[in-house]
């Protein structure tokens, strides 16, 4: 067997310490593990390198829809100049790392099949932004969020936030669960459009409070509990113990991870 991709951090508060490794044990055979006989590495390795680059096909994909959905939203707006000067929008998640997928599962809400890994979209204003404003985008964002998910040639998800950027300065506290998940998405993201300014600013309040570091730590900590966990199921696969790497095996609800 060979695995393709990487693995990577992700908080789930099934876990003791938040920290565990996406993909899941489940996902990672089902979707990025190639299977071969004695005999066949150059069939897997090729079979390796075309699951890689599709992955990174459909990654850049979906993020050129976030990309088109936000323009659309912006260039729609009456106030489309002070979305583009006083916003940032950031994408986060599977897209990020070159690892998504399109694995049809259902969107939570409605149960509606859509194609594999969703959108992780922040949007963070800055200190010029009214409410009204936030609001009225997190409006047009959510109206386009159904639009994907009900067209039949599209089927994608959107799991999306719009914020300020004095939530962002509370959240880089890493005080508790919900900030530590923003902190991991704030750290991941990419900018898909807007202020390159402002995008400079989190990624900064980010590094300036030493993010990077404590996620380094917590994913180090996944990376050791991950591989005792498979040494113990692949030499007691039916043991009472193995139980208590359940939690492993299956993703934990996408929607818990935006805030």
């Amino acid at each position: 067997m060979r695995r393709v991709g990487r693995r990577y951090l992700r908080l789930d508060k099934a876990v003791e310490g938040y920290a565990r490794l996406s993909p899941s044990i489940r996902r990672e055979f089902f979707t990025y593990t190639v299977i071969g006989l004695p005999g066949q590495a150059d069939e897997m390795a090729a079979r390796c390198l075309e699951l890689q680059r599709e992955f990174v096909r459909v990654s850049q994909h979906k993020r050129e829809i976030a990309r088109d959905v936000v323009r659309r939203i912006v260039a729609s707006s009456p106030n489309q100049e002070r979305l583009r000067a006083h916003f940032c929008y950031l994408i986060a998640g599977d897209v990020t790392y070159g690892m998504a997928h399109t694995v049809e599962r259902p969107e939570p809400s409605t149960g509606r099949l859509v194609r594999g890994s969703d959108l992780d979209v922040v949007v963070v204003s800055d200190e010029a932004i009214t409410p009204a404003e936030r609001e009225a985008l997190d409006e047009a964002i959510f109206r386009e969020k159904w639009n994907l998910l009900v067209l039949p040639q599209l089927r994608e998800e959107i799991d999306y936030v719009v914020k300020d950027i004095a939530k962002v300065l509370a959240q880089v506290q890493f005080d508790g669960f919900r900030n530590m998940v923003a902190c991991k998405i704030l750290h991941e993201s990419e900018l898909l459009y807007g202020s390159m300014e402002l995008f400079a600013r989190i990624k900064r309040l980010v590094a300036e409070s030493g993010i990077p570091e404590k996620l380094r730590q917590m994913e180090e900590r996944a990376t050791r509990e991950r591989e005792i966990a498979e040494a113990h199921l692949i030499q007691h696969p039916v043991a009472e113990q193995a139980q208590c790497w359940q939690h492993l095996f299956f993703t934990s609800e996408e929607r818990e991870e935006i805030y």
